[in-house]
C-alpha cells in the first residue's frame, strides 16, 4: 500500500529544496542579465572612445571643406585661366566638385542631417556661382569675382550658415 505519512513528508522536504532552488535560478539569471549588460556598456564606451576622434576629424574635414568651398576664400584661391566667365565660372564649379569628392567618405562619421546641410551648401554655392555667371551684368571673369563677393558682404555664404550646423553639432559631442 501506499503510504501518505511519506508522501507529505517528501513533500514536506521537497518544498523548499524548489523555493531555494527558483530563487537561486532568478538570482542567477538577473546576474548574468546584469553582467552581460556590463559589458555591453563597457564594449560601447570603448568603441566610444576610438569612434570620437573619428568624428571629430571627420567634422573637422568638412569645416575645412566649407572653408574652401566659401565663395570669398575660392575666387581668392582659384583665378581667372581667362577672361571668359562661362569658363571661370566651370573653374569654380568643377575646383568645388574636386574637394566635395575628396571628403565624400566623411559622410560615414557626421550625421545625415548635417551631410544634408553640407550638401545643400555646396549645391548653393555653385547655383550661385552659376547664377551670377548667367547675369548680363557680367561681362568677364573678374567682373563675376567682383560681383559675386560684393553680394557676399550684403547677405551669409551658404559656407557659414553650414559651419554653424557644424559647430552647433560638435558642441553636443561634449
Amino acid at each position: 500500500m501506499f503510504d501518505y505519512q511519506k508522501l507529505v513528508e517528501f513533500i514536506l522536504f521537497l518544498f523548499p529544496a524548489v523555493i531555494t532552488g527558483g530563487i537561486a535560478y532568478m538570482f542567477f539569471k538577473r546576474h548574468t542579465a546584469n553582467e552581460e549588460g556590463r559589458r555591453r556598456y563597457l564594449i560601447q564606451k570603448e568603441a566610444q572612445k576610438t569612434a570620437l576622434p573619428l568624428r571629430l576629424q571627420a567634422y573637422e574635414r568638412m569645416a575645412l571643406f566649407l572653408e574652401r568651398v566659401n565663395p570669398s576664400n575660392l575666387l581668392l584661391r582659384v583665378s581667372p585661366l581667362s577672361n571668359d566667365k562661362i569658363q571661370y565660372q566651370q573653374l569654380l564649379a568643377a575646383s568645388i566638385e574636386q574637394e566635395f569628392e575628396h571628403n565624400l567618405a566623411q559622410q560615414i562619421y557626421i550625421s545625415d542631417e548635417c551631410w544634408n546641410v553640407i550638401k545643400t551648401a555646396k549645391s548653393t554655392t555653385i547655383q550661385i556661382i552659376r547664377t551670377t555667371a548667367n547675369s548680363p551684368d557680367v561681362a568677364d571673369a573678374d567682373k563675376l569675382r567682383e560681383i559675386i563677393l560684393t553680394s557676399l558682404l550684403q547677405k551669409s555664404s551658404p559656407s557659414e550658415t553650414g559651419m554653424a550646423f557644424i559647430k552647433n553639432e560638435v558642441s553636443e559631442l561634449f
